[in-house]
């Protein structure tokens, strides 16, 4: 697990390319901010997270619990879905808007196109809502 990068991943880096030709600057990984977000928009009071399927037990089909060891990573899953909810919470009661984007989003054969997910992005800066979330399979959370 220690060849597993938990910044700069290639999803990660399709929505900073993505915003920055869009015109959109940005901060990244603020450590002091809860959770260390991939995207700060200062501007627009807003956070974007990039979470990999597997490791964040998205319920799609790049998420499938592993066979062997299955107690391990049942917990391990299971602890990491609880610390995101905890720290999406903390990051709203700071005044922070929260986006999430899914790897399936982004990757394999139920991606959505890049233009799109940027969009939805794009269109999400600019309204009031709190909390957006981009999924596979054009399940996006409108604005």
């Amino acid at each position: 697990m220690a060849a597993i990068r938990s910044k700069n991943t290639k999803p990660e880096l399709l929505i900073r390319r993505g915003l920055h030709a869009r015109g959109f600057r940005f901060r990244l990984h603020d450590k002091v901010l809860p959770g260390t977000p991939d995207i700060i928009l200062r501007r627009y009071s807003a956070l974007i997270d990039v979470r990999g399927c597997f490791f964040h037990g998205h319920d799609c089909d790049r998420f499938r619990l592993p066979r062997t060891r299955r107690e391990f990573w049942d917990e391990k899953i299971s602890s990491n879905r609880e610390r995101d909810i905890k720290i999406t919470s903390e990051q709203l009661e700071l005044g922070w808007r929260v986006a999430i984007v899914w790897e399936c989003a982004l990757r394999g054969p139920k991606k959505i196109n890049l233009e799109t997910v940027i969009d939805s992005l794009t269109q999400w800066l600019s309204s009031d809502e709190k909390i957006f979330e981009i999924r596979g399979l054009y399940q996006c959370s409108p604005p």
